[in-house]
């Protein structure tokens, strides 16, 4: 008697490896890896594409085979040790021993592995098997699923067990490592993951990276400043910044133009579009949605206090995804150009201390700003445009005594934001001061 227990316990045992087997197998087998299979005449590829296009169903009945198989060869050991030892606790020990050793290593481990390294196979020759008995139970597996939805705190899995999105992570990390899938494919999969959790604050652009006009503007002004500026669509603000009273479109005012030229003279204000204002604590990704249902291009960010924070167009949230969006024309610039004549074209990021060096000046140094960029838009006193001039007293710490002072000039931008990335430097001295001095744009 205790013979054919023992055996009848390895027979389950064997069909528990096997469902595990199938587990693995069919975890690691996708859709398209089935129709693969039968594009190519594989033998069985037709059963596995069944089980590939309801991985849930299957999954669970495997699941189901594997508990139900290890917790009756669990009840036999633990019979057959009671009929053959005397004391019970004995018996106890040696059947949790044995089973123990058999979940983890023939059930647990072995199955697994072998799983996850043919999972084609696996899941084939798992296919010939689940599909009838998927018949033949029917709607058990799934009356069991709704078991324990029940009896799972919260919603629950409504189609199964899933892989938590650290395990989908894992799974993308792992195909990238297996040649499925390119490296920047896997850094997108990431990125979409990601977007979930950002805020539209933190791919906004800020306030004082805005270019605005003010709405008692004309539209031969915004005409003019769309065009210097690279800018499609600019905010237009009320009685300051923080009141953007709609968006003005280049293809609208370009339209009204063409229709009368006398409309050049009319208020940018009639030709602006309303404004969409989102919380600078929204949901990127949410965001996102939202922006494609309403065919909407751009939105103004809010602050807490109610003040504008500063804008969010579709690419910034793309630009999440896939990355920075450059154009043809961007190309890698030297940090700093000599034009000679003492005149050098340096790029906007470059560092103030960089810049003084070139002139021998120690004190170019400013609390406020770091760059070259920086400096430009606080003499300026607004967000530079390319050709916005103005210069910069450095009377202060020089060598050359008749350097009176530095004249910057924006250059054309680049870039899908349209930001000023190079700044044209040249000397003012004395001989010239008086042409120097005061700024223009």
């Amino acid at each position: 008697m205790t013979a054919q227990l023992g055996a009848a316990a390895v027979l389950l045992v064997i069909v528990a490896w096997l469902a595990a087997c199938a587990e693995a197998g069919l975890a690691r087998t996708t859709s398209y890896r089935a129709e693969e299979a039968v594009r190519q005449g594989r033998r069985g590829g037709a059963r596995l594409a069944a089980v590939a296009a309801d991985p849930t169903r299957y999954l669970n009945l495997a699941l189901l085979l594997r508990v139900a198989s290890e917790m009756a060869a669990a009840v036999l050991v633990t019979y057959a040790c009671l009929r053959a030892f005397e004391v019970n606790w004995e018996a106890l020990t040696v059947a949790i021993v044995a089973m123990v050793l058999v979940s983890y290593v023939a059930i647990g481990v072995s199955p697994r592995t072998i799983g996850r390294q043919h999972p084609l196979n696996t899941a084939t020759a798992a296919a010939y098997v689940l599909v009838p008995l998927a018949r033949i139970l029917g709607p058990v597996p799934q009356l069991l699923i709704l078991l324990g939805n029940a009896l799972t705190p919260g919603k629950g899995f409504r189609k199964g067990p899933f892989a938590s999105e650290a395990e989908l992570r894992a799974l993308v990390d792992l195909a990238e490592r297996e040649s499925l899938i390119e490296a920047e494919e896997r850094k997108m999969v990431h990125s979409v993951f990601q977007l979930g959790d950002t805020l539209v604050r933190e791919v906004m652009v800020p306030r004082t990276d805005l270019i605005t006009i003010e709405r008692f503007k004309t539209i031969r002004q915004a005409l003019t400043l769309a065009l210097r500026s690279g800018f499609s669509r600019i905010p237009v603000v009320g009685e300051n910044e923080d009141d953007v009273v709609g968006i003005v479109y280049l293809k609208d005012l370009a339209r009204k133009v063409h229709i009368s030229r006398e409309a050049e003279t009319e208020l940018v204000s009639t030709a602006m579009r309303p404004a969409a204002f989102v919380p600078d604590t929204k949901n990127a990704g949410d965001l996102l949605r939202e922006m494609q249902q309403d065919r909407n291009h751009v939105a103004v960010v809010i602050d807490e206090y109610g003040g504008t924070a500063g804008i969010v167009t579709i690419e910034d949230i793309l630009e999440e995804i896939v990355g920075e969006i450059t154009d043809e024309y961007d190309r890698e610039l030297p940090p700093v150009e000599d034009l000679g004549d003492g005149c050098y074209r340096v790029t906007a990021r470059l560092d103030l201390g960089d810049l003084g060096e070139l002139y021998g000046l120690a004190g170019l140094d400013d609390e406020d700003v770091e760059t070259v960029g920086g400096l430009l838009a606080k003499s300026l006193g607004r967000v530079p445009i390319a050709g916005a001039t103005t210069t910069v007293d450095v009377t202060e710490d020089r060598l050359d005594p008749a350097l009176t002072g530095l004249r910057l000039t924006a250059e054309s931008p680049a870039g899908r934001r349209n930001r000023i990335v190079t700044v044209l430097v040249e000397p003012v001295r004395e001989a010239a001061g008086a042409e120097g001095e005061g700024e223009k744009s």
